[in-house]
């Protein structure tokens, strides 16, 4: 069984993803992998030629550049060009099953032999297309966890090439080619998902960017985006702190953190819809089962 990986990446330097981490937690697990890099306004080509110089593993990475249609009205709706990016990356795939992150996701090192068990055991069962990770969500520091319905808690990160399964929408999902959903396997292995962990600075920057990508073009008012201050660390509900490990390829990062939000310390911010969230979020931490969940799979069963 061979295995893909695949991802993309633009700007990765400017908007302070962690890019490289995401990449060098990929390498261990898979037999090459494909990375598009959306042509940047900064050196995030440089340095993912770097690690294919001289990461372990980094022979295993191939390096394609793309031009992102930013000056295309129709694709800045939804995120539509975030999935047709990732759709680029995966043509390129050869593997029988094909495992992707985003720029801001990192696989533990300690979660990859279940993650190859778990390739293993649903590459041996026909009806099953694809592979679901739990999800980790970290909010304004890398010691505060989103532990609550508004962020996804599974989503499918590997895919059966020979489904000819497509990223759909803004990257979120894969889908079949005629619009179905996959029939997937739960693993136990996690995404750490470091997207709304970075300084304030670049949070706002990466906010302007992707108010582009999900609605156009438009007027800034008063240098608030247009999606308005979501940027801003707040404490709202659903909110944990995070006393686990992190990842192996992010300790220097998380080492060289250069700002400070305080979970404890923070007004909570608290709104009479949240109510609803709270008795949801209650009903799930006591019987396990997460209602009206909306799931872009068809769950099969876990891996043994």
């Amino acid at each position: 069984m061979k295995i893909s990986g695949f991802t993309l990446v633009r700007n990765g330097i400017q908007f302070d993803y962690p890019f490289r981490e995401s990449i060098l937690s990929l390498l261990p697990l898979v037999d090459e992998l494909i990375v598009n890099v959306g042509v940047s306004d900064d050196e995030t080509l440089k340095a993912v030629q770097e690690l294919q110089r001289s990461a372990p593993g980094g022979s295993k990475i191939q390096i394609f550049e793309s031009h992102w249609p930013m000056n295309d009205p129709e694709k800045k709706k939804g995120g539509l060009i975030l999935s047709e990016q990732t759709n680029l990356s995966l043509d390129r795939c050869t593997g029988d099953w094909c495992v992707y992150l985003q720029a801001d996701e990192v696989f533990h090192e300690s979660d990859l032999p279940g993650l190859r068990q778990a390739l293993e055991e649903a590459d041996a069962k026909p009806g099953v297309d694809g592979i679901l990770f739990r999800y980790l969500h970290f909010y304004g520091s890398f010691d505060v966890v989103q532990e609550t319905r508004s962020a996804y808690r599974r989503e499918v990160r590997a895919i059966r090439r020979a489904s000819r399964a497509r990223s759909v929408g803004d990257a979120q999902s894969f889908r079949l080619p005629d619009g179905s959903k996959l029939g997937a396997l739960l693993s136990k292995a996690r995404v750490f998902h470091y997207g709304w962990v970075r300084t304030p600075e670049a949070m706002k920057e990466k906010t302007y960017f992707m108010d582009r990508l999900y609605h156009g073009d438009y007027s800034e008012k008063d240098g608030v985006p247009h999606t308005g201050t979501n940027y801003v660390y707040k404490k709202f509900w659903g909110l944990r702190p995070y006393r686990g490990d992190h990842p192996d390829v992010m300790k220097s990062r998380i080492s060289s953190k250069g700002w400070k939000w305080d979970l404890q310390a923070s007004p909570m911010t608290f709104h009479w819809k949240d109510i609803k969230k709270v008795i949801l979020d209650g009903i799930e931490r006591l019987t396990g089962y997460r209602l009206f969940e909306y799931r872009s799979y068809r769950l099969l069963g876990r891996v043994k």
